[in-house]
Order: structure tokens, then sequence, then C-alpha cells
């Protein structure tokens, strides 16, 4: 049982914090850690540029993969309370090899793009607030996203209570100033008063087929990207109240909440800027939104670079939680040294895992950027590739650990096995597809060769090998993680007739 687990490796002055914030908490830190507002900036022009008017199409069925393994998170949140999360779970059903390896992809994650979050933050800022000198500024906007990484991880840091009433500020923030963008943008087009060619919304544009398979295969490679984060919610298990069912609730919540966020705004920009227009700016990525908040907004253009500022504000700090949670959870299990399990006894977080995750991320940033902005978006592009990965070994990972259950009555066999392993398909047939067109190096950003390959998957190559080695030394110096056997929850949890 997880207590059990809490238990073992190196004493701690004190555990983590329990029953420290709730369900809404949780749920906040969901939608909070996908950074809504930057996602629809970076992705709704490449998506438009890709099926034109079927955006809010390619969206929804961007979310069918994520809502099933959603599915597997909570089925697996409820025997196993853990914040490792995928770490613990793939661990009990598949062994110390592959749950080593997704516990590794989690927390790289978290170091590839805590970096760029930072920089958004800091940029949509400064325009916000007229700095455009400063937002064009290397030094300055390096500067500002170190000393913003430093801070939101301080908070982390500090308290979970701190974290979620500064998460709900922000979501309060982002949301409002979404609301209000889609608003205005869609009474202008209504009204016939906008300055760009708009369209009229049909419902036609919800068929993800519309524009045919080449551009949803692609679109729904993005769409990895945008509803990526919502398990956040599920890395503070320990740490929420009734933790066995609310942060596997706030992870599916968390996804349907965010569908209907990223299909209402990408109708509201696709009617109001048509899609010549997006397609035309795509490359702009996530700068499409100060472009469209110009013309739509005028001089309340604040509006929306206020939401994409505090989006990326947010997920800087969300996004740390499940590395250094998982980093905790991997050290006090014997899987990394012991030291990256520390809690501290004052705050009651994982202080040493949250600050190594900082100072890697930091240092990622600073070194990815000297080569140039254009590398830094291509480890960006390198995220799909470990997103797939470990989402699709926990749906693999729920069917596997319920398998003697599934044939138990209908709700099991379809919500705890085939549902998730539906999930993990559709998942591994993206990371196939995502590594052909990463093989490209013309599909990158920065359009350069790395050993004949695109500087994004090689990128991803070299994480993964780098984690594989290390998991070989420590196999030969630590070996115990892999000569433990866990102890397996009754799986009868599922039908919620036990409390953990």
């Amino acid at each position: 049982m997880a207590e059990d687990i809490a238990d073992a490796g190196p004493p701690q002055a004190a555990g983590l914090k329990p029953d420290a914030i709730g369900f809404v908490d949780a749920l906040v830190i969901g939608l909070n850690a996908t950074s809504p507002a930057y996602s629809l900036a970076a992705a709704i022009g490449p998506v438009v540029a890709l099926v034109g008017v079927y955006a809010p199409g390619v969206m929804l069925a961007s979310f069918v993969p994520m809502l099933l393994i959603a599915s597997a998170f909570y089925y697996l949140n409820k025997v196993d309370q853990d914040c490792g999360t995928t770490f613990s779970w793939v661990t009990r059903a598949m062994g110390p090899w592959a749950g080593w390896l997704g516990g590794w992809a989690i927390t790289m994650t978290g170091v590839l793009v805590i970096g760029s979050l930072a920089d958004v933050a800091v940029t949509f800022a400064l325009l916000a607030f007229g700095l455009d000198s400063w937002a064009e500024n290397e030094f300055v906007r390096q500067l500002l996203t170190v000393l913003l990484i430093i801070v939101m991880t301080a908070v982390c840091v500090i308290g979970t209570e701190v974290s979620a009433r500064v998460q709900n500020v922000l979501i309060l923030a982002q949301v409002a100033c979404l609301i209000a963008f889609a608003v205005v943008a869609l009474y202008k087009v209504y009204a016939d008063t906008g300055t760009l060619d708009a369209v009229d919304p049909a419902f036609s544009w919800l068929d993800p087929f519309g524009a045919g398979g080449a551009g949803l295969t692609a679109g729904l490679l993005l769409g990895v990207f945008i509803y990526w984060g919502w398990e956040s919610a599920v890395n503070l298990t320990e740490e929420v109240e009734n933790s066995a069912t609310a942060p596997g609730k706030a992870a599916v919540w968390s996804t349907v909440i965010l569908l209907v966020t990223y299909v209402a705004v990408a109708y509201a920009v696709v009617a109001y800027a048509g899609p010549a227009f997006l397609s035309e700016n795509a490359a702009e990525e996530e700068f499409i939104f100060a472009i469209l908040a110009d013309e739509a907004m005028g001089g309340w253009d604040w509006v929306v670079l206020l939401a994409v500022s505090t989006s990326g504000l947010a997920s800087t700090q969300t996004t740390i939680i499940p590395a250094s949670r998982t980093a905790l959870s991997m050290a006090r299990r014997h899987a990394l040294p012991s030291h990256y399990g520390h809690i501290s006894p004052r705050f009651r977080t994982p202080d040493v895992s949250t600050w190594w995750v900082a100072g890697i991320a930091i240092a990622w940033y600073l070194i990815v950027r000297q080569i140039s902005e254009n590398a830094l978006f291509d480890s960006l592009t390198a995220l799909s590739l470990l997103i797939a990965f470990y989402y699709a070994l926990t749906g693999i990972a729920c069917a596997v650990y319920y398998r003697r259950h599934l044939t138990e009555s209908l709700h099991n066999f379809l919500l705890i096995g085939l549902g998730p392993l539906i999930g993990a398909g559709l998942l591994v047939w993206l990371l196939v597809e995502s590594i052909g067109d990463m093989a490209d190096p013309e599909n990158s950003y920065s359009g350069v060769s790395w050993f004949g390959l695109g500087p994004p998957l090689v990128i991803g190559i070299g994480i993964t090998l780098a984690g594989v080695i290390l998991m070989i030394v420590w196999r030969l110096m630590a070996p115990t993680f892999w000569e433990e056997r866990p102890e397996v929850a009754d799986p009868d949890l599922v039908h919620g007739d036990k409390e953990h």
C-alpha cells in the first residue's frame, strides 16, 4: 500500500502534509499545469494551417485519448495514492525497469518545458505593460526568466496551500481574460466590425475528419501538447483530501473543462481571423495572440497578453510539481539517491528534489537559449515523445494491474481495460508518427540537421539514452529497487467497497 511505500527508504523528519488542499484546489492546479492560454496561442496557428476551419474538431478529437488515459489515472490512484503516479503504478504492474523509465520521462518533461513557460510569462508580461524594448532584449528576458523560476520554485517549497492559493488567483485571471477575448471576437464577427477576414462559425467545424487524415494526424500531435499537464493534480494525491478519489476526479474534470475552453476559444479565433490569416502567421507560434489581441481588442490588447502571461506563470509553478514529486517517490523507493527524497520538516514539501528540478531546468534553458531560440522550440517539440510514452505506459499499466477483474463487469471492461488500452494505442501511434516526422530536419523549427536527423528527435533520443544509462548505472550501484517486491494493493478498491 502507499503507506508502506512512504515508510520505506531513509527516515524523514516529516512526510508530505496530508489534507493540505481540497478537490477544487487540485482541479485548478491540474488546469493551470496545462497552461491553457499559452497552449492555445502556441497551437492554434499551426493547427489551422493543417486543417483550416476544422481546428475545433481536431481539438475535440485530441481530447479522446486524454480522457481515456485520465480514466487510467483515476482507477490506479484509487489503489495506490503515491505522488510518483506513473512511476509507482507501472513498477507495480510491469516491473521496475518500465517503472523507472516512466518516472524518468515525467521528470524530464518538467526540465524541458519550465524555462520556456517562464520565458513566455516574462515576455507577455513585458508586452502587456508596454515594455517592448525589454522583451526584445535577450539578457533582460533571460535574467527575468531565471528569477521567475526561482521565485515560483520557492512558492512550491514553502507549501502546497500557498501554491494552491496562487494558482486559484492565476486561473481566474487567465479564464477571465480568455472569455473576454472570445466574447469580443465573436461579437465583432456577428456585428461585422472586425478588421480581418471573418468567417461565420458553423457546427461542421467540429468534424475532425473534415480536412482529411493527414491533417488530423499532425493536429493530434499538437493536441497531445496542449492537453498535457492535467495529471499534476494526481501528483499531489498524498496532500489532497479524500486522496483515493479526489485527485483522480480532478484529473478527469480537468480534461473536460479544457475541452470546452479550447473548442470555445478556437471557434472565436478562427471565426474572427479566418483560416487564411492564421495559416499565414502560423510561424509566429505563441505570438499569434499578441497579433490578434491588437486586432480584436485595440487598446485593451493587454487583456489577452496578460492571459498568456498568467498562463505561463501558473504553469511554470505547476510543472515543477510532477517532476519533484516523482523524484521524491523514486528516491524513497531507492530508485534514485536518498537525498532526493528529503522532505522539509518545516514546510513538509520535497524541497531537495524541487530545487534540483528547477536548477536543471534553468541550466537547460540557458544552454539551449545560447544555441538559438529555435533550439528551445525544438526541445519543446521533443516533449511529445516523452509525454506520449509515459501516458501510454500508464494506460497499459492500468489494464495489466486490473487484468483479473476486467471481465467482472462491463464497467470494468470498458473504463478500466479497453478504454485505457485504446488511449495507449492512440498515443503509441502518435509516438511513431512523431518519430517519423521529427526524423526530417525540415520539420524542425531550426530547419537544421543534427546527425542527419531533426533536432527534436535527437533531443528525444538523447534524453532516453541518458535515462537508460543512468538506470543501468544505478542498478549496478544500488540494486535495492530492482530486488524489492512492492506490496500490491487490493484492486477490489475499484468497486468502492473499501477505504484506503
